[in-house]
C-alpha cells in the first residue's frame, strides 16, 4: 500500500512538473499581515518603506493612515522614491515641494479596499484621493506577467491586508497627469492635423478644461494622427478641411467638419479596458454612436454588418492608446473615419443566427441543442436573455432544425429559437438584442410559428422596444388569419414565408422610432398563459415608407419579391 501511495505521489509531481511550464503566472506574493493598519506596517519595514513614511508624515497624511478607516494603499519603494525625488529636482524629502508631494500622495490613496481581482485591463473602480483615476494591466517580460499601474510602475506585492485596509507595493512613484487631453495632443507633433481641427471647430477649448465637477469633468478622444489621416488622402489641414468643412465655418455645430470631431469625441473617461464592456458609446454628436467589437483581442470601431454587408472596422491602436490626461483619456485610431449618414433599412433578423450556436458546427443547421441555465446568474447568449423561472427545467432555450420537423420545415433556414413562457413558475419575459439598426422610424414585425400544447392554450404577450410599449399584441398559439396581402396587412398581418400555411405567422406589433444607429432591445412579456412551446423564426424591423409584405422567405433564406 505505502508503495502505491508513493507511486501516486509521484505521478501527481510529474505531471505538475509538465504543466507547470505552460501556465502564465502573474509575479505577485500575496501576504497577510498582522499589522494594525497603513502606517504600522511602514513603520516596522524602514528598509523599504522609510521615505514614503516621510512623505506621508509631512503632508500630514500619517494621521488619518494610522486611524481607523478603509483604504487602499500604492506604497512605493524607497528605490522608488530615490527615483522620483531625483525626478523633481529634490534632493531630500525635505527639500521638495510640500504642494508637489501633497498631490503625489494623494495619486496612492483610494477610500476603499480594492483587492489585484480589480487589475483588469483598465481603469480601478475607484477614484483616488487626488481626483484621477489609476489604470492597471498586465506586462509581459521573460515569459513572465506582472501587474502595472499608469504605466509608470510594476506591483511588487499586492492585497497586504492590514487593520485599516489593503497595500499594494510599488517599485515606482506615481506621477498624477497635470495635462489636459488638448494639451496632450497637441505637444505630440503626430497629431497636428488633428489638433488644428480640435482648435478651428471649438474642441480644443472643452478639451483644454478641467471641470472641478468629477462628475462633468472626464472626457475620451479616439484621436487621428497625421499618418492615418495622410492615408486618406489628408496631408494637410485645409485637405481636410476642404473636403468637409461645407459651410466655411467649422465652429458651426451643423458645419461637417464639426461633426467630424464630435464623432471623435465621447462623455467620460473610457479606457479600452472600459471600451469593450460595452457595444456601443455615444459621441458628443448629437444621436451618433461608434460601435465596439473585440476582434482577436483588438479593440475595433464601427466594423458593422448590415443586412449582409460587412463595413470594416477601425482599429484602436493599443499601444498608443489608454493615455491619461488630467480631464479624461485619448485613443489613437489607425485610420481615417466619419459618421455615416445611413438611409433607414430594413432588417429581416433571423432570432436563430447567433454567435454561441454558430460556434456548435455539429448543431447550427444540422440539430438540435438546449441552452441550460443552470442558475439565474447565467448568461448563456450575450445578446438572448430571458427572465428566470421558479421551475427550473423551463429556464432552457432550444435551438430546433430540421428540413421536415413540422415546427421548422417551412421556418427560415428551417430552424427556431423556443422558449418556455407564462406565470407562475416559467420566464416571465424573454429579451434579445439586435443586430445594429439604422436610426429612423420602423414597423415591428413579430414571426414565430404558432402551436398550441392544449385547445385551452393562450400565450398572449406584450412587446418593448428599447423599453418602449408596442402598439399590438401578439400571441403564440394564435394562428395567421386568411385573407389577401392587403387585407391581412391593413390589421396587422402578413405572410412572411413561402409556405401558405397559417402555422407560420408575422404580426405587426407596433411602430418605433429609433434615434441612434446602434444595437437594439426587444423584450416579450407573457399577459396570460403558460406553455413551453413558443417558437420565434424571425423580426422585421422595416421603414415605415417602405414595402411590409414583401420580401417573403424561403426555407433557405432565399427572398422572394413576388
Amino acid at each position: 500500500m505505502k508503495k502505491i501511495k508513493l507511486l501516486f505521489v509521484l505521478l501527481l509531481s510529474g505531471y505538475i512538473a509538465v504543466q507547470l511550464p505552460a501556465c502564465k503566472k502573474i509575479n505577485i506574493r500575496e501576504t497577510t499581515t498582522e499589522d494594525v493598519n497603513i502606517v504600522g506596517y511602514l513603520d516596522k519595514r524602514p528598509d523599504s518603506f522609510s521615505l514614503f513614511r516621510q512623505i506621508l508624515e509631512r503632508t500630514g497624511t500619517a494621521s488619518f493612515l494610522n486611524a481607523y478607516g478603509s483604504y487602499t494603499c500604492f506604497a512605493p519603494t524607497n528605490t522608488g522614491v530615490k527615483t522620483y525625488l531625483q525626478k523633481i529636482g529634490a534632493a531630500t524629502v525635505e527639500a521638495a515641494d510640500i504642494n508637489i508631494l501633497k498631490d503625489m500622495v494623494r495619486l496612492h490613496l483610494l477610500e476603499d479596499t480594492v483587492y489585484s481581482g480589480s487589475f483588469t485591463d483598465g481603469k480601478l473602480p475607484v477614484i483616488t484621493m487626488y481626483g484621477q483615476f489609476l489604470v492597471t494591466a498586465v506586462s509581459f517580460e521573460q515569459g513572465i506577467s506582472n501587474y502595472i499601474v499608469n504605466r509608470q510602475a510594476k506591483v511588487l506585492q499586492s492585497n497586504l491586508k492590514v487593520g485599516n485596509g489593503l497595500i499594494h507595493v510599488i517599485d515606482h512613484v506615481l506621477i498624477p497627469a497635470t495635462k489636459t487631453i488638448a494639451q496632450q495632443l497637441e505637444e505630440n507633433p503626430e497629431y497636428s492635423l488633428f489638433v488644428q481641427a480640435l482648435k478651428e471647430t471649438g474642441f480644443f477649448s472643452k478639451l483644454n478644461t478641467v471641470d472641478p465637477d468629477t462628475s462633468n469633468r472626464w472626457l475620451s478622444v479616439f484621436a487621428e494622427s497625421n499618418k492615418a489621416l495622410a492615408d486618406s488622402g489628408f496631408t494637410t489641414y485645409a485637405s481636410l478641411k476642404g473636403k468637409y468643412s461645407q459651410t466655411g465655418n467649422p465652429s458651426s455645430a451643423t458645419d461637417s467638419l464639426n461633426m467630424y470631431v464630435a464623432y471623435h469625441i465621447s462623455s467620460g473617461i473610457k479606457f479600452l479596458g472600459d471600451i469593450i464592456t460595452v457595444a456601443t458609446h455615444v459621441t458628443l454628436l448629437p444621436q451618433e454612436v461608434i460601435s465596439i467589437k473585440l476582434i482577436d483581442q483588438n479593440v475595433v470601431i464601427n466594423e458593422d454588418e448590415f443586412n449582409g454587408v460587412l463595413e470594416k472596422g477601425i482599429l484602436l491602436n493599443r499601444q498608443k492608446s489608454d493615455n491619461a490626461a488630467s480631464n479624461g483619456v485619448w485613443h489613437d485610431a489607425t485610420a481615417h473615419y466619419m459618421v455615416k449618414f445611413r438611409k433607414p433599412t430594413a432588417l429581416f433578423w433571423d432570432v436563430s443566427t447567433f454567435p454561441e450556436i454558430m460556434k456548435l458546427p455539429a448543431y447550427y443547421k444540422r440539430g438540435n441543442y438546449n441552452f441550460t441555465r443552470a442558475t439565474e446568474a447565467d448568461n448563456l447568449i450575450k445578446d438572448h436573455y430571458w427572465g428566470w423561472g421558479p421551475l427550473a427545467g423551463t429556464n432552457v432555450l432550444s435551438y430546433l432544425y430540421s428540413a421536415t420537423s413540422s415546427i421548422t420545415n417551412y421556418a427560415v433556414n428551417n430552424d427556431v429559437n423556443m422558449l418556455p413562457m407564462g406565470l407562475p413558475n416559467r420566464p416571465i419575459w424573454w429579451e434579445m438584442k439586435t443586430p445594429p439598426i439604422i436610426k429612423g422610424r420602423y414597423k415591428v414585425w413579430v414571426c414565430y410559428r404558432a402551436q398550441k400544447q392544449s385547445s385551452s392554450s393562450n400565450m398572449l404577450c406584450q412587446v418593448e422596444v428599447n423599453k418602449v410599449l408596442m402598439q399590438r399584441t401578439m400571441n403564440f398559439t394564435e394562428n395567421r388569419p386568411t385573407g389577401t396581402d392587403a387585407e391581412l396587412e391593413a390589421i396587422g398581418w402578413k405572410r412572411y414565408t413561402e409556405n401558405t400555411t397559417n402555422l407560420f405567422a408575422s404580426r405587426l406589433v407596433g411602430t418605433i422610432d429609433f434615434t441612434t444607429t446602434q444595437q437594439q432591445i426587444i423584450r416579450i412579456t407573457p399577459l396570460t398563459g403558460t406553455q413551453n412551446n413558443n417558437n420565434l423564426d424571425m423580426i422585421h424591423f422595416i421603414p415605415v415608407d417602405d414595402n411590409q409584405v414583401l420580401p417573403r422567405f424561403k426555407p433557405d433564406g432565399t427572398k422572394i419579391f413576388f
